[in-house]
């Protein structure tokens, strides 16, 4: 587990904490911290080598491999961090994971799995802006490693401990190479499994409750 230290990830993390944050600026601070983030989660993608003609002479240059890593933000809120990985990296291929909080239970209920069947020797990044529990995130890993995906990056921006705590049980149980990086990690959860100090519910402040 990483955590991404930056005077502009407390910049942004400022802006996202503030009940009076519009709207169209919480959704500016998440993208942008998402880019902050992302360039670190990016780090263990694959290369390969290609031949370059550069004005002056000629090198060889590293590239993705196609198709390129899966993207896959879990919705609602992991959509608003996807347009920032979207100009990091150039992919042809999007999956979505949707799932919702049981308010009762507080255990995640999928309602969108649109993903490629096979994804076995394919680089996976998962986007989910907040790590409370950890049952939406866990979940997705489940799923992405019952078809074949084995390598596994996951970009958060606020994380309680206890959230840390059951992805990195989970990364063990399923095993292959799974990463988690975060821009901070709270103090904990509350009685209704928010993130303490937190940043309230993002999928509501980003896009209104309904």
């Amino acid at each position: 587990m990483t955590v991404v230290e930056h005077p502009l990830v407390a910049h942004q993390l400022a802006i996202l904490r503030d009940a009076s944050t519009p709207a169209w600026l919480f959704r500016h601070a998440v993208s942008s911290l998402a880019t902050i983030v992302g360039v670190s989660a990016c780090a263990a993608l694959h290369t390969e080598p290609r031949p370059v003609t550069t004005p002056v002479s000629h090198t060889v240059g590293l590239e993705l491999p196609q198709p390129g890593p899966l993207l896959v933000p879990i919705l609602r809120a992991g959509l608003a961090m996807l347009d920032s990985f979207l100009t990091l990296i150039p992919v042809n291929e999007v999956g979505f994971f949707g799932t919702k909080r049981d308010e009762t239970t507080l255990l995640p209920v999928v309602y969108m799995n649109r993903m490629p069947e096979d994804l076995a020797d394919r680089q996976v990044i998962v986007m989910d802006p907040m790590l409370a529990t950890g049952g939406s995130l866990i979940t997705a890993l489940e799923n992405l490693h019952s078809r074949g995906a084995t390598d596994v990056t996951c970009a958060c921006l606020v994380a309680s401990p206890e959230g840390v705590a059951a992805v990195e049980r989970a990364f063990l149980r399923l095993g292959g190479t799974t990463r988690l990086f975060v821009a901070v990690i709270d103090d904990g959860l509350n009685d209704q499994g928010y993130i303490v100090p937190g940043l309230g519910d993002a999928g509501d402040r980003l896009f209104g409750a309904y």
